[in-house]
């Protein structure tokens, strides 16, 4: 974040995971990280690399989860010419151009099956095998470090994530807690972020109120630190430069009451982001597809949303997407994304669902999409 390459707080497990960034720079072994989106798994693996022998090489990452698992292979491992459509000439692919340095592999739990046997084999013996050749080409040096949200050995369970490679990449663990359980870092990361928002912005860096401060250091974040480095730029433009109290602070961080326990994180991103689109007439397109393609939310997010909505308006998409805001124009946009990232889920599961009780909004625009959906 920032290209800073600083592990900031100052609580005790940020202490615990800048002691496990030294011993795993100090070796080459795999390195898998955990810990739920936007808690600061990139920060963590580019301060390994740098602190480590492979500082002078190359650190190349890959979105798992960004990229259709139809290029994955070819974006890896490379291709040689005439392998595919458009495959002009051979090329040379990212773990080969990480030779000598390392190689960050974040959301690996999204790759799938085929994908996990390919990058196995690689692992066994370090050889590239281009797209489309019919011999391995090269023996590669280079370190993996991967990261992930999900539970692997969940995935492993129901057959979704290959054992033996969890344990390939699980040499060296290291878990970061979300910043709800590790309070004490939300101040220090907020100075370092006005701090930087302000040069940024060639704003004088604003001042905390008392208040401001309490209300920022209980609230919940779902979006851990990612959620604070962006409240943190609103902030400093909001402030221009003078002091911080709660009516700058954005109305998802008021709303937010650390006191009520929520079941999962996923949870009450899910809520919050239907809010905003249902409550506050924001539109999809802004407020889940935007930060989905950030990475600021996941997979399990999204799904959350689609079924939330389903559940409401059991099983019809296009009152979904109307509630959603999205323009009757973009219908088969929304549905193509919702397919490309698996989240698309079957209607039938919704169609015999009890009527809800949703808010007089959400009924309006559900009824009246249905009665629309009908006419069509």
């Amino acid at each position: 974040m920032d290209n800073v390459l600083e592990m900031i707080g100052a609580s005790p497990a940020t202490r615990t995971v800048r002691e496990e960034i030294e011993y795993a720079a100090a070796s080459d072994a795999k390195v898998l990280i955990t810990g739920e989106s936007g808690v600061g798994k990139e920060v963590v693996a580019r301060l390994i690399h740098h602190r480590s022998r492979r500082r002078h090489a190359s650190l190349v990452t890959i979105n798992c989860a960004g990229i259709p698992d139809t290029l994955l292979a070819s974006e890896l491992f490379g291709h040689v010419r005439g392998s595919f459509t458009d495959a002009y000439r051979d090329k040379e692919g990212w773990i080969e151009q990480a030779n000598r340095g390392t190689i960050f592999m974040d959301e690996i739990g999204e790759m799938s099956t085929q994908m996990q046997s390919l990058l196995l084999r690689f692992l066994e013996n370090g050889e590239i095998q281009r797209v489309g050749s019919d011999r391995r080409t090269s023996l590669v040096d280079v370190r993996i470090i991967t990261a992930t949200n999900r539970r692997l050995m969940e995935r492993v369970t129901a057959g979704e994530f290959r054992e033996d490679l969890f344990y390939r990449l699980n040499v060296i663990h290291i878990e970061i807690p979300p910043l709800r359980q590790r309070r004490e870092d939300v101040l220090p990361l907020l100075d370092h972020f006005l701090q930087h928002f302000s040069q940024a912005h060639r704003i004088e860096k604003p001042t905390l109120s008392q208040d401001a401060a309490a209300q920022l250091t209980a609230a919940e974040w779902p979006g851990n630190v990612r959620q604070l480095r962006n409240v943190a730029e609103r902030l400093v433009v909001r402030s221009n430069g003078g002091v911080i109290t709660t009516s700058h602070l954005p109305r998802e961080i008021l709303s937010m009451d650390a006191s009520v326990e929520v079941p999962t994180a996923q949870r009450s991103r899910a809520s919050l982001l239907f809010e905003r689109m249902v409550r506050d007439g924001e539109s999809f397109w802004s407020v889940v597809h935007d930060p989905f393609m950030a990475r600021d939310i996941t997979r399990d997010d999204l799904r959350a949303l689609v079924r939330q909505g389903l559940e409401l308006t059991r099983g019809s998409y296009k009152s979904v997407a109307q509630m959603f805001n999205v323009p009757e124009s973009d219908y088969k946009r929304l549905l193509n994304f919702l397919r490309k990232y698996q989240c698309h889920l079957p209607i039938q599961d919704f169609r015999a669902l009890p009527a809800q009780l949703p808010s007089e909004q959400t009924r309006k625009a559900a009824d009246k999409a249905q009665e629309e959906e009908k006419v069509s």
